[in-house]
Order: structure tokens, then C-alpha cells, then sequence
């Protein structure tokens, strides 16, 4: 993962060289005029910039996996705006204010991994994750990253995505079909879960087990193709898991 970490306060550059030296590969940003406070707090993993620091965001927007900024919520939200496209390809934004007690994930939660950076940053530094996505305060699935730290491989549109999630953090019953990959995930879904799986997730071991007209959505881990019949009655409400072949395979 490419990261940068940009701050523009001396405060906050002697925060930013902590987690650049907690983060493998992070370099800290900062302004012309703080060259050698930064230098000082992040070595040679520094890089300085002359222009306003909303342009210098852009050129960290196309080259970076993800920010750390350390900076305003407020600000950065005014100065991200310019850059904005879409949840699969903007960068992971996480916010530290200058003590360094709160992580804020801001963009791309999920699918560019800010809510896993906050955590990183909670273990690394002992600063305070707040997560605002419904799947993390809830302790429920996170249908978009169900299977990712395991290498699980996502089949749905954006519109199936959306309506699955819903049914998700709504509570509407949803079926839970898994049929191969580890059986290990919950525990390590999206920063660790505690506890049961939620009431609302129904699991079952084959698709052909479930009363399909039950449920809002159904969540489908398995390596065999669809069958013909059953792309048609889950159309529209069916998210698939393709996991790699391995020998945690359930089946």
C-alpha cells in the first residue's frame, strides 16, 4: 500500500513521524516551511511541497492507496471535495487530530481499506478508532469485504452490493451460504469480531437448502457455478464469494 501521511502543523508532523514509523512505507508530507521539523520527525521518508496544501491533496488523491491527514475534519472534507469519484477507486482517508486520540475514517471505508487503517493505527499508536459504517457499529457483516483478508474473490453489481448491505444492517433475514473456504472468517472480518454471528444472518451449508423466498438477501461462498434456476429466483439479491482453492475448504 502506497500511504502518505500529511500534516501541516508542528504538532502535528511530530505526530506524523510516529505513524510513519509505524506504518512500513509511509512517507510524511508537509510544508516547505516545516522541512526540517519533518525531517527530523520522519528522516529521509519525508517529502516537502511549495504549492497550497487542497492542490498537493490532488497529487496525493493519484498516487497514494491511502492518507493519514493530520488536520481539521472540517478542512479536509472541504479540500478532498475537488477529487472525488468513486468509493472503488478514491483512497483510504483517515483523519488523526494533533493529540493523536481519534482515528477517523472519512473515505472508502470498506472497499479501500480506511476502516482497517484506523485499526492499525489503534494497535500501533493507542488512538481511538471512530467508525461510522453501519456494519462496524453494528458488529454485522461487511458485505463488500466479507472473505477479503482471505483472498476471496467478490461477484456482484453495485446495485446488489447496495441492496444486500441494507438488508444487512437493517436486520431483514439474510441466508448465509457456504459451501468452501475457510470456515475461520468471522473472527477476523473486518478488524476482528466478538460474539455470535447476528441474529438476522441464517447460515446454511448448500444453496439448494435455503426457502429462497425468505430472505432480502443471500450471501453465497462457494466454487461451483450458479445453477441456471437459481440465478433467476435470487436475481437481483445475491452476492457470490468465490474463495481460492485450499485445504480449508468446508467442501
Amino acid at each position: 500500500m502506497k500511504l502518505a501521511v500529511l500534516s501541516i502543523t508542528r504538532r502535528g508532523i511530530a505526530l506524523g513521524g510516529r505513524v510513519v514509523a509505524a506504518l512500513p512505507g509511509a512517507v510524511l508530507h508537509a510544508p516547505e516551511k516545516f522541512r526540517s521539523d519533518a525531517e527530523a520527525a520522519a528522516g529521509s521518508r519525508t517529502k516537502c511541497y511549495g504549492e497550497k496544501t487542497g492542490d498537493h491533496l490532488g497529487k496525493l488523491f493519484a498516487e497514494n492507496d491511502a492518507v493519514v491527514a493530520i488536520l481539521s475534519l472540517g478542512a479536509l472534507v472541504r479540500m478532498c471535495a475537488p477529487y472525488l469519484k468513486a468509493k472503488d477507486v478514491d483512497p483510504a482517508i483517515v483523519v488523526l487530530d494533533e493529540s493523536g486520540r481519534f482515528a477517523i475514517p472519512v473515505l472508502s471505508g470498506h472497499l479501500g481499506g480506511a476502516n482497517a487503517l484506523a485499526g492499525q493505527l489503534a494497535a500501533a499508536l493507542g488512538v481511538t478508532p471512530v467508525l461510522t459504517t453501519a456494519s462496524d457499529v453494528q458488529e454485522t457483516i461487511g458485505v463488500d469485504i466479507l472473505g477479503r483478508e482471505l483472498g476471496w474473490a467478490l461477484e456482484a453489481d453495485h446495485d446488489v452490493l447496495l441492496r444486500a448491505s441494507a438488508a444487512v444492517v437493517n436486520e431483514d433475514p439474510v441466508a448465509l451460504v457456504q459451501e468452501a473456504g475457510s470456515i475461520d472468517w468471522w473472527s477476523r472480518h473486518a478488524n476482528g469480531r466478538q460474539g455470535p454471528l447476528p441474529a438476522n444472518i441464517h447460515c446454511f451449508a448448500r444453496l439448494e437448502d435455503i426457502d429462497d423466498g425468505h430472505y432480502a438477501a443471500v450471501l453465497w461462498i462457494s466454487h461451483r457455478p450458479m445453477p441456471d434456476d437459481w440465478r433467476t429466483r435470487l436475481s437481483g439479491r445475491c452476492v457470490i464469494y468465490r474463495p481460492p482453492a485450499s485445504a480449508e475448504d468446508v467442501a
